[in-house]
């Protein structure tokens, strides 16, 4: 089991894409939302994230590939 904390930056583009929702449908991985703020331009999220390794990393790819960033918050748990 891999858990891990990230931020995810957003872009405007995106601001109308379920990308929570799609996560959860795609990926076999638990999701804790920390915290989050989404305006009109963009949008941030700190979420826990659980699931075998190989998941959480495909998970991460499919969000790259979406133009989202992804940060690690070192220091926090899940």
């Amino acid at each position: 089991m891999k858990s891990i904390v990230i931020e995810l930056m957003i872009p405007g583009k995106l601001k109308n894409e379920p990308i929570i929702c799609d996560i959860i449908r795609k990926f076999r991985v638990d999701i804790k939302i920390i915290e989050a703020s989404f305006s009109a331009e963009s949008g941030w999220a700190i979420i826990g994230v659980s699931g075998d390794p190989e998941e959480v990393d495909r998970m991460c790819d499919y969000l790259k590939a979406k133009d989202i960033t992804i940060e690690p918050q070192k220091g926090m748990k899940f």
